[in-house]
């Protein structure tokens, strides 16, 4: 068993622990039951995910006595909605879920994401326990606190932190994990090398066939790094006031490729375009050193990552939802920049993101035209 602390400073003063064991699913209810006490667990999980591994879960409850419901949702980013989080919080009411009771998410950032949203505003917050079963979720969407759901102007624009009280990884469930859901959470894990790691991620460059064909080791390895980084920043700024910026790379872009496609692109694919363009656009302001680029794009295309927009895209239409992101103050939008692989660019007056403007937008845009 590997185990890695998440260390929440004030406001929240949540610390817990991310456990990672392979096989581990079917003992989570004597780790949630002692962290977590509840008279009912309500579990959220996709469809296709509680196909797989939602019996060992709901097992390792009732052995052990505990009341356990399944709360089923559809799978894709479409589904992440405030009508689906209605619907959810509905059915938990209809079956008698109180204050007393705790929340599990099981599946990918989708999952975890409204469970999350589900556990802090039921009863005005319930305990929440995430147990991830994508890579994506696994290095990024569980760890952390961030909650929400998407809307048609945005993504994540209706949300809150909500720390968990524990979250379980059993690498073992990778094994169903579809090709394309794996190389999603590879993006992921690219962007914590781009902007903390330079050596992180060389290794994920050299490990690239291993990783791909899902070596047990090379997977444990990268997840627990991956999440070693994100809790870094999770403890140094819990509520994203700043050095927790430097997460959102690639996500600026990324977000609004997401938003005009319909949520068809997958969210990894997003990420993978928009650190392109968000670092063509780094060098073009003269913020990042040049070449950055290209040693992206070339670790991307080594994991079978997308490295251009599917479709052209419109700057003017893009900056406008960029306008609409969370992350845009006053007007203008706002990115994490890099200013070389391994380290984020620092505005002079030490803030953490750069102005992107209409120009650079379209230069970045450039970078990643089909």
């Amino acid at each position: 068993m590997s185990t890695i602390r998440i260390a929440v400073p004030p406001p929240q003063r949540a610390d817990y622990d991310v456990v990672i064991e392979t096989g581990i699913l079917g003992r989570v209810a004597e780790m949630v039951t002692r962290v977590a006490p509840a008279y009912r667990y309500a579990v959220i999980a996709d469809r296709s995910v509680a196909a797989h591994w939602a019996a060992p879960l709901l097992s390792s409850f009732r052995e052990g006595g505990a009341r356990v419901d399944l709360f089923e949702v559809e799978p894709g980013e479409e589904h992440k909605t405030r009508e689906t989080w209605a619907a959810l919080t509905d059915a938990m009411l209809e079956a008698g879920i109180g204050r007393d009771g705790a929340v599990i998410g099981l599946g990918g950032g989708v999952a975890t994401d409204l469970a999350g949203f589900v556990a802090a505003t039921f009863m005005r917050g319930l305990p929440l326990v995430q147990v991830p079963t994508s890579l994506l979720a696994m290095v990024d969407a569980s760890v952390g606190g961030k909650t929400g759901v998407d809307t048609p102007a945005g993504k994540n624009l209706v949300g809150t932190f909500h720390q968990p009280r524990l979250v379980v990884i059993d690498p073992e469930v990778i094994r169903t994990l579809p090709e394309q859901e794996l190389r999603n959470g590879l993006a992921e894990a690219v962007k914590h090398g781009a902007i903390t790691d330079a050596g992180y991620l060389h290794w994920i460059e050299e490990e690239a066939e291993a990783i791909l064909a899902r070596d047990p080791d090379a997977l444990a390895l990268l997840i627990r790094r991956s999440i070693e980084i994100k809790a870094r920043y999770v403890a140094e700024d819990p509520l994203e006031a700043g050095p927790r910026k430097a997460l959102n790379f690639g996500h600026t872009v990324g977000h609004a490729l997401e938003a005009i496609g319909a949520y068809r692109l997958p969210h990894g694919h997003a990420v993978a375009i928009g650190m392109i363009a968000e670092s063509a656009a780094g060098e073009a302001a003269g913020v990042t050193e040049q070449g950055t680029t290209d040693v992206l794009r070339e670790v991307l295309d080594r994991l079978g990552l997308p490295v251009a927009a599917p479709e052209p895209a419109d700057p003017a239409a893009i900056v406008a939802l960029m306008r609409r992101d969370k992350k845009a103050r006053g007007g203008a939008v706002h990115a994490t920049l890099l200013e070389r692989i391994g380290r984020v660019a620092r505005r002079k007056d030490g803030g953490w993101t750069h102005v992107l403007d209409a120009d650079l937008t379209a230069r970045g845009l450039e970078a990643v035209k089909p």
